[in-house]
């Protein structure tokens, strides 16, 4: 335990020495969906592989960097690109930067991905609001912990309603719906989405239950949101790639940018 404390203290040392404001919201950008990341005014932008203790990310459309600045007038930290366990990495890893982020004093958390729609009503495109999960992988991010922690509220309601109403307002459609989480890395089978959808899962990824899950237990409010990118597994007669992933969510970010700008615009602090 000593060696993660002293890991952790170099790298807030690091971050803190090097940026101006105090971040009060981060965003985790899933891949593809890096480009809001470029929306912050007065960027302070830390690579990931500079930060003591940070893990680098190795997946294509992960630009892997931290942000810093401010976002419609919001102190924010963004993450260009996450950690996935796929990677090889262990969940501490993969939830390593919500523990920076809880210590530099975020208090909320965006966390967006590009996931595969098991729903047949959703279309590649949707923007599709999390408001619950299904942990399929079999790891947990607090293995090992000696207490227990509820899930009930892990997506914060107010915060998706916050969403809902922006949505409205802009005139972007914005779905509902169960992220369901595997490890990955290779895609479901058409069998396993069949199974997914009675279980009543409506998107499928490789990622953000982890985050959820380890930022709960820190007690800051989550929003989550998946873009579909591509329909799972068997629904579409041809094979998925990731190719698509990247050029899905690039046609969605002229949704995607205003909605989490103006979310982020109207989220109040918990502590005034």
């Amino acid at each position: 335990m000593e060696k993660i404390n002293n890991t952790k203290e170099k790298s807030l040392s690091y971050i803190r020495k090097r940026i101006r404001t105090k971040p009060e919201i981060a965003v985790i950008l899933g891949s593809g969906l890096g480009r809001l990341a470029e929306e912050i005014k007065s960027p302070v932008m830390l690579d990931y592989g500079k930060i003591p203790g940070f893990p680098v990310s190795t997946v294509p459309g992960h630009k892997g960097r931290l942000i810093f600045g401010k976002l419609e007038g919001k102190n924010v930290v963004a993450m260009q690109g996450r950690f996935h366990y796929y990677e090889g990495l262990d969940m501490s890893k993969v939830t390593y930067p919500i523990e920076i982020f809880h210590e530099l004093g975020v208090e909320t958390l965006i966390v967006t991905n590009a996931g595969g729609a098991v729903k047949r009503s959703f279309s590649p495109g949707d923007i599709v609001l999390i408001c619950d999960h299904i942990n399929f992988s079999g790891v947990n991010p607090l293995r090992g912990a000696a207490d227990f922690i509820d899930l009930t509220f892990a997506y914060d309601p107010g915060l998706g309603n916050l969403a809902v109403k922006t949505a409205g307002k802009l005139g972007i459609p914005l779905k509902k719906g169960v992220y369901l989480f595997l490890s990955g890395p290779s895609y479901e089978t058409p069998a396993e989405i069949r199974m997914f959808r009675r279980l009543g899962a409506d998107m499928v990824g490789m990622s953000t239950v982890p985050e959820v899950i380890k930022a709960a237990r820190l007690g800051m409010r989550v929003l989550g949101i998946s873009v579909a990118t591509n329909m799972a597994a068997g629904i579409l007669n041809r094979p998925l790639s990731h190719k698509e992933v990247l050029e899905t969510t690039e046609k969605a970010g002229k949704r995607f940018v205003p909605l989490v700008k103006n979310i982020v615009k109207n989220i109040e602090r918990r502590n005034k």
